[in-house]
């Protein structure tokens, strides 16, 4: 996502230098790479002012759940900075479930029915008069992993008591239970001023490791945009019944908001539901929608924190992007970090976006996570990008890759 933004950004005109903390391997080529933490707001603040920085996007959620722009917002020096990203209220759309669900039924936007669960008792008791599969999800932030579902009920049993004991730490000492809704599920990203919004490329993402969407839940294997099955008729209905009501109940509420609201959706027979908000661009969707955004991403940010978001007009490419991420072999279990990654000679088709990559000492690029990188292309078709991905997928090396080579395969 980050080495995306940053790529996207350092194609305006307005963009003349770019700084990137941490970075990647990939970010490096873009700009320079500062080794801050995101959570640490004093460190950002001297890089802002050292280096007169004017505008800042804040890529992951945890920054933004831990108060970066109501930071910026006290701090007699930072006041002026350009931040993109919701306030710690509005950020808890992403690091509570709890808030997320009372909001969304506050506000009458479809979502599946769940319970907020504190005790063994009380969610056994809730478990019982569902029908499987059983959804589990830690409450706060658990790094795209404190979401479990579960077929049998003596597992969920098993499974809600050691979250709740801790096994996604302060994250799941609430857990938030709902129904399971059958579906097929899709991604909206809508940025906001705080009063109008614009609807940014829709995306199908797969977070399952195995083919054919099977095995366990990762941070995303891949993505397409855009999505076929996102008519009109669906578009109207999103729009009108889940953004709408979404950015309204975001005002009547006084939450400060300005940045992008993530739309994690099902269809259901039709109809769309929210599974979940994120309160920054998705991982791996960034990787195909930004690509397709033909707005410059510095005026369009800039336009989103000064108010003027009503004057912007979203362009889109109409071509589809394919995104296939690369993980460390274990992944998302143990994995190891390190190995060397050998990249194509010659310059190949595709983008590539680094997640999990750094540069060593030896200046070779290694694995540094899971999710080692995206390599993403364009067509005309779902099935001739996908080709042309695997084609240059084939060119990447290091011990353990892994990739599903089947992502988009189902939408062709």
């Amino acid at each position: 996502r980050e080495h995306t933004l940053a790529w996207k950004l350092k194609k305006s005109k307005r963009c003349n230098n770019l700084f990137i903390a941490p970075g990647n391997a990939g970010t490096a080529t873009l700009g320079k790479n500062i080794n801050i933490a995101g959570k640490d707001f004093e460190a950002i603040k001297k890089l802002v002012l050292d280096e007169k920085i004017t505008l800042v996007v804040v890529g992951p959620e945890e920054p933004l759940v831990r108060g970066i722009v109501d930071f910026f917002a006290k701090d007699v020096d930072l006041k002026n900075v350009l931040i993109f990203g919701p306030s710690k209220n509005g950020a808890q759309l992403e690091g509570s479930k709890a808030f997320s669900k009372k909001f969304m039924m506050r506000h009458h936007i479809p979502t599946a029915a769940y319970r907020e669960i504190t005790t063994l008792a009380e969610g056994v008791s809730f478990l019982k008069t569902l029908t499987p599969p059983f959804v589990l999800k830690a409450d706060g932030l658990a790094a795209g992993k404190g979401v479990l579902i579960l077929n049998d009920l003596s597992d969920a049993i098993s499974e809600l008591e050691m979250m709740l004991k801790g096994k996604f730490g302060d994250a799941s000492k609430t857990v938030v239970i709902e129904e399971f809704l059958t579906g097929i599920e899709f991604s909206v990203f809508a940025i906001t001023d705080g009063k109008s919004y614009k609807i940014l490329p829709e995306a199908k993402d797969y977070k399952r490791i195995g083919e054919g969407d099977t095995g366990l839940n990762t941070g995303g294997m891949g993505a397409v945009s855009p999505v076929p099955f996102f008519d009109a008729q669906l578009r109207r209905k999103v729009e009108n019944k889940i953004i709408k009501p979404t950015i309204r109940g975001l005002q009547n509420e006084n939450i400060d908001y300005k940045g992008v609201v993530f739309f994690g959706l099902i269809s259901v027979e039709g109809e769309p539901y929210v599974i979940e908000y994120n309160c920054r661009f998705g991982d791996p969707e960034t990787e195909v929608i930004i690509p397709r955004l033909k707005n410059d991403l510095v005026t369009l940010f800039e336009q989103t924190l000064t108010g003027k978001l009503s004057e912007a007009v979203i362009r889109k490419e109409k071509h589809f992007a394919v995104g296939m991420v690369l993980t460390a072999g274990g992944y998302p279990e143990d994995y190891k970090k390190g190995d060397e990654i050998l990249l194509p000679h010659a310059p190949p088709q595709s983008e590539i976006f680094h997640a999990g990559t750094i540069t060593n000492d030896e200046g070779k690029i290694v694995t540094n996570g899971g999710r080692v990188m995206v390599v993403v292309n364009f067509g005309q078709t779902i099935e001739e990008t996908r080709q042309l991905i695997l084609n240059d997928v084939k060119k990447i090396n290091y011990k353990g890759k892994y990739f599903r080579k089947d992502i988009g395969k189902d939408l062709t």
